[in-house]
């Protein structure tokens, strides 16, 4: 479970509800409001549907109802998430008794739900807002992409990060990077950062295997490297390294700032940082998750806040968000209960 929780601990659960909450027994008794008290009534069921791509997201958000005491009714997808099934196998009965699992979306679990968390493509999150009642509160996650900024880096120390970034998960979550944009120090600089990078992918890949591809995606990985390898045989712009004999990973630089609009599993784009980002990102901007940054300080926080993203982070930890993370802006548990205030 670490690889998709980190190293979580029963500490780090309370400060999720603390932070979200106020106090820790803000769930158990009423608390000081002002000059009257207040209680958090969590719903008594929550509907999660789970995308297959990143187990990380479905046990996050199935932990948040167990926090939260809710009864919990999980949609996976078809063939399931063995994360999952080997998370709730270690659960306390009382706890997995609060679980109930499976890979068909039922109208009775609609209808039995107080509020519906839903992950996955935009056109599965708009199918199923559609389908839940009004006055039962939905919480939507579609698509969602991300994006990584070297401000400063000579001595390419981010690249090993920025290769772990770009490796785990395969590449398929809301929070792997498709592009690095690297600022110009010198003439040169954001092609020789796409080399290192290179370099870090294979040390990464080495440790790291990916799982097999499917045969659909070898011919789209296969397609991407022979289009950029044709194309940097007579255009100094572009460059790409290839890795592996599984397609294993491929890091391609080129100087159209324009933002991927999808990248295959392992591969990743280095391009130059534009004065205007924003043009560069185009409608991606609508749907930009986390900006991994590097140095990752408030500075340039602030001067890339205007992107839309709603996390920043270091390069390296794009992969690993906090518990007290707000996913897509949201407060993850704040936003599932219901407040009831106390005047005496």
């Amino acid at each position: 479970m670490s690889d998709f929780l980190g190293r979580t601990t029963a500490e780090d659960l309370l400060q999720w509800v603390e932070a979200e909450l106020g106090e820790r027994e803000t769930l158990d008794r009423w608390i000081a409001h002002g000059a009257a008290r207040t209680k958090a009534v969590p719903p008594e069921n929550i509907l999660h549907v789970v995308s297959g791509n990143t187990p990380h997201a479905a046990l996050q958000s199935l932990i948040g109802g167990l926090l939260l005491g809710s009864g919990n009714l999980l949609k996976l997808p078809r063939g399931g998430i063995p994360e999952v099934d080997d998370f709730i196998s270690r659960l306390p009965a009382d706890l997995a008794a609060k679980i109930t699992i499976g890979e068909e979306l039922r109208d009775e679990w609609i209808a039995r739900a107080a509020a519906v968390v839903v992950y996955g493509s935009d056109e599965t999150v708009a199918a199923l807002r559609a389908k839940v009642p009004f006055g039962k509160l939905f919480i939507g996650h579609g698509h969602k992409a991300s994006a990584g900024i070297v401000w400063e880096d000579e001595g390419f120390a981010s690249c090993a990060g920025a290769a772990r970034d770009a490796s785990r998960f395969d590449q398929q979550g809301c929070l792997s990077p498709r592009a690095f944009y690297v600022r110009e120090a010198r003439p040169g600089f954001a092609r020789a950062y796409a080399e290192t990078l290179a370099a870090g992918m294979e040390t990464f890949s080495r440790a790291h295997p990916r799982k097999p591809l499917e045969i659909a995606e070898k011919a789209e990985i296969a397609d991407l490297r022979a289009a950029y390898t044709f194309r940097a045989t007579g255009d100094l712009r572009v460059a790409i390294w290839a890795g592996g004999p599984e397609l294993d990973w491929t890091v391609v630089y080129e100087e159209d700032p324009w933002f991927p609009s999808a990248t295959p599993s392992r591969v990743v784009f280095v391009k130059p940082l534009p004065a205007d980002l924003a043009a560069a990102l185009g409608p991606h901007s609508a749907h930009l998750g986390a900006i991994g940054l590097w140095p990752c300080t408030e500075e340039l926080a602030d001067r890339f806040s205007a992107l839309g993203a709603s996390r920043f982070c270091p390069i390296g930890r794009m992969q690993d968000p906090p518990w007290i993370w707000h996913n897509g802006g949201v407060a993850r548990l704040a936003s599932l209960v219901k407040w009831v205030d106390f005047e005496a």
